[in-house]
């Protein structure tokens, strides 16, 4: 099923990255053993799942739009989560992110539409 649908495949890859960055403050370098093994499977599934994006897609473009929503959304729930300031050239900065995100996928004939 996820290599049928590569788009599947690298927005779960994306979650499960967020998901492990987001539990990297927790491990207290890697000796909380619960949030250790949270970054460890969420990272390895993730690596795997990108794995299966780029059987189909372009790598340039899967990582691409891996790390410019890894960015946004990573930041948001340090934002959220974690109580960290974002200013307003961070902000600016991660705008001109998320909008290169949405060029590549929308306009780029990088990616199979």
């Amino acid at each position: 099923m996820l290599s049928s649908s590569p788009f599947l495949a690298l927005s779960l890859a994306i979650v499960l990255e967020v998901f492990a960055t987001s539990w990297l403050p927790k491990t207290n370098q890697f000796t909380s053993l619960p949030a250790t093994l949270c970054v460890l499977l969420g990272y390895g599934l993730a690596f795997y799942l990108l794995s299966v994006a780029v059987q189909s897609l372009s790598l340039g473009v899967a990582y691409a739009i891996w790390c410019g929503a890894g960015i946004v959304l990573v930041a948001s729930i340090g934002w959220l989560v974690y109580g960290q300031k974002l200013d307003v050239y961070a902000l600016v900065g991660i705008g001109f992110i998320l909008l290169g995100t949405v060029i590549i996928n929308v306009f780029s004939s990088s990616v199979s539409h």
